[in-house]
């Protein structure tokens, strides 16, 4: 009889073990994470990203090297946001400064230059919270506001008035596709 239990006891780990890993993979498919080198200076050095698309919004968390509050520091960034996988580059780009009093939003856009830049997002909410402390950028955007895709792709594009740019990554080159969670 023992070794009967220690074999339903080991069975019993090994489906716990199986039901944690498919559980485990249905929420990382609704998750993406990159580390970034530390490469660029005062607010605008990207060291890592994490983009989470769920049921209602997605998310995109940035963690950098030394923001700070003060206008001078002149650090800022556009997250570029691809929702239509048959139509290349991004549809959406949310850009905003990382300095206190500035401001952001979200744009409709037909690439990635500044001139491609299109009209404010009118339907559903969007939000960006800098932390200081933390040197942490969050963002949240409904699903709404970005026309309910069922899976996003996204980077990120940071930079300070001194000329430096950070790409999360590689210049231009976006995430997985990550599906909605």
């Amino acid at each position: 009889m023992t070794s009967m239990r220690k074999i339903n006891a080991a069975a019993v780990a090994l489906s716990t073990a199986a039901l944690t890993l498919s559980l485990s993979g249905a929420a990382h498919a609704a998750q993406y994470a990159i580390d970034d080198p530390d490469d660029t200076s005062h607010g605008s050095d990207v060291l890592s990203m994490t983009v989470r698309n769920g049921k209602t919004n997605v998310n995109v968390i940035t963690v950098h090297d030394d923001l700070r509050r003060s206008p001078s520091s002149g650090s800022g960034g556009s997250i570029y946001i691809d929702t239509v996988k048959s139509d290349k580059g991004p549809e959406y780009v949310f850009v905003g400064g990382f300095f206190e009093g500035t401001d952001y939003t979200l744009l409709e856009t037909e690439g990635f230059s500044q001139k491609s830049y299109g009209e404010p997002v009118e339907n559903g909410d969007y939000i960006m919270r800098i932390n200081y402390e933390t040197d942490t950028v969050r963002v949240r955007m409904s699903r709404a506001a970005l026309g309910n895709p069922d899976a996003v792709r996204v980077v990120m594009r940071a930079g300070g008035p001194s000329g430096a740019v950070d790409w999360v990554s590689k210049k231009r080159v976006f995430s997985p596709w990550i599906a909605r969670g």
